[in-house]
């Protein structure tokens, strides 16, 4: 990509975190839903881990080869003229060093913005705050050095692991959280916390753009909004609803013998369409 477009289209992608409206963010898992994703107006676009992992044959939790990582990576920035952010989950590297040296690749692919987990890959057991905070300095140095401001949400997966003592919970993550922003994070995604009280405390406490996952369940955006959250993103539930619904329809075919469950009202010349222009 183009240094000056993506260096424009990093900056486009913070001003989307202002917090001055709430930032509705689609997971794309190929260069096909992304296209579909710019088509109907989102002015950025993030990748899901978990749906980019099962398109290129793997499960999720960093299983996926790097270079399959970046591969695809490029292809949907490619394929699309809004800014795209990498679900990077732990950042691809066993130490700090290692990850400076993925986030330089996966910036070179095209990326303005990375998410990168606290926890072990597998939604494993959560690094010491130090560890976990010396990976996104890695990432925000490797930013600083391609000359690419990207947008660095930490990811704090502490709502992912049983609580013995939420208050003890919560505060361990505030304080995680604060130490993410210092290394230079610049947003902070609470991962499964649904909690409306809990997560108004937790906005409250952070003074960064908080990042929540959609779901069936969570509240709408104007309530989210009314709660201080920056941006909703949707993880890899659009992508289990596409794999749902292909899974629906290749069981009734197989069922009743006919292929009524085929119909559909988006069709060749619509997926066609998405890409058309840029031959």
């Amino acid at each position: 990509m183009n240094h000056a477009i993506q260096i424009a289209r990093a900056q486009a992608f913070r001003r989307l975190h202002d917090r001055t409206a709430i930032l509705l963010l689609p997971n794309a898992w190929d260069a096909g839903s992304a296209a579909l994703f710019a088509r109907r107006g989102f002015p950025a676009i993030a990748t899901t881990s978990g749906g980019m992992a099962w398109s290129l044959g793997y499960a999720d939790g960093e299983c996926v080869p790097l270079p399959e990582v970046l591969a695809a990576v490029a292809r949907i920035t490619r394929a699309v003229d809004v800014p795209v952010s990498v679900d990077f989950e732990g950042g691809y590297g066993h130490d700090a060093e290692a990850v400076g040296a993925s986030v330089r690749a996966v910036i070179a692919a095209g990326a303005v913005g990375i998410n990168l987990e606290d926890g072990m890959p597998g939604h494993g057991p959560l690094r010491p705050p130090a560890e976990a905070a010396a990976r996104i300095a890695a990432a925000r140095a490797a930013a600083d050095a391609a000359g690419v401001p990207i947008f660095i949400n930490a990811r704090v997966d502490h709502w992912l692991h049983p609580a013995a003592d939420p208050a003890e919970h919560l505060a361990d993550a505030i304080a995680r959280a604060r130490a993410y922003l210092a290394a230079g994070a610049d947003g902070i995604y609470p991962l499964g916390l649904t909690d409306r009280a809990t997560l108004a405390a937790f906005i409250r406490a952070v003074d960064a753009p908080v990042n929540v996952a959609a779901g069936a369940g969570v509240p709408p955006l104007a309530e989210l909004a009314a709660l201080g959250v920056a941006r909703v993103s949707t993880a890899t539930r659009l992508a289990t609803l596409a794999l749902g619904a292909v899974d629906h329809a290749v069981r009734r075919v197989l069922d009743e013998g006919g292929f009524d469950a085929l119909a559909a009202d988006f069709v060749y010349a619509d997926a066609q369409g998405l890409f058309g222009s840029r031959n």
